[in-house]
């Protein structure tokens, strides 16, 4: 069995990960931490450094502003932590790899198991395609509440371009200041805010005569919550160390 401490538990992906945690007979959550009131089958804390019960791993869909509190309680108890929690900072993310040293974190900008089989596949489009002239932009897609652009998401989806094709790529986010042509160098990464979308991104590989377009569109929350369920079953008693959704798909 594995024991859960679920932060954020009252948030958007709260229900849902409890329902897909409630239905998997090797999973439970002991404790909630959430700032906002609701009602849960399992003590809920404001703070994580309350929670008087033992876990096996920690499951964050908080906010950036509970990243200090996760990281001590996690390095001090030494409890896995995956972190699907997206919009931190440079600073933050050194915090992130600091304590991986001492504690196993996995952390990815998309729990969707869809979204890290893309990567995989954007890995293998960019070593064809890069340097056949082919320019490649990112179209992301969310609904009006969310407060963070480009989405972690379309960042995860570039880094592993850009990473694939030894870092020389720009991003850009804006081109209207600009009266030029299009630079080779470049992935254009455009964000759109409407309604209630999940959450849709799209890879364009554009070249002569073609279009190549990659895309992944979640329907519900579910997605992310499967992967980081999966994500939390896979951490529990991993050593100290930075895990990212590759590990947990193989």
């Amino acid at each position: 069995m594995t024991n859960i401490i679920f932060c954020g538990c009252f948030g958007r992906m709260g229900n849902v990960v409890r329902q897909i945690v409630k239905e998997n007979e090797d999973q439970a959550i002991v404790a909630g931490v959430d700032i906002c009131e609701g009602t849960a089958e399992f003590p809920v804390y404001k703070v994580i450094t309350d929670v008087k019960e033992s876990a096996d791993v920690i499951i964050d869909f908080s906010s950036p502003k509970a990243l200090d509190s996760i990281l001590d309680y996690a390095v001090s108890k030494n409890v896995p932590v995956v972190l699907c929690t997206t919009g931190y900072s440079e600073e933050q993310l050194a915090q992130i790899k600091k304590a991986s040293e001492k504690v196993a974190i996995l952390r990815s900008a998309n729990m969707s198991l869809g979204i890290n089989t893309l990567v995989k596949l954007l890995k293998t489009a960019t070593e064809i395609l890069a340097n056949n002239g082919y320019d490649i932009e990112i179209v992301e897609r969310h609904h009006n509440q969310k407060k963070d652009a480009p989405s972690g998401t379309a960042l995860l989806l570039a880094d592993a371009i850009n990473k694939t094709a030894d870092g020389k790529y720009d991003y850009v986010y804006d081109r209207s200041t600009r009266r030029e042509a299009r630079p080779k160098n470049e992935i254009g990464i455009s964000a759109v805010r409407g309604g209630s979308i999940v959450g849709d991104h799209e890879v364009i590989f554009a070249g002569l005569d073609e279009v190549i377009e990659i895309n992944h569109r979640a329907y519900s929350r579910s997605v992310f919550a499967k992967g980081a369920v999966s994500a939390a079953a896979f951490l529990a008693g991993k050593p100290a160390g930075m895990y990212d959704m590759s590990n947990v798909i193989g």
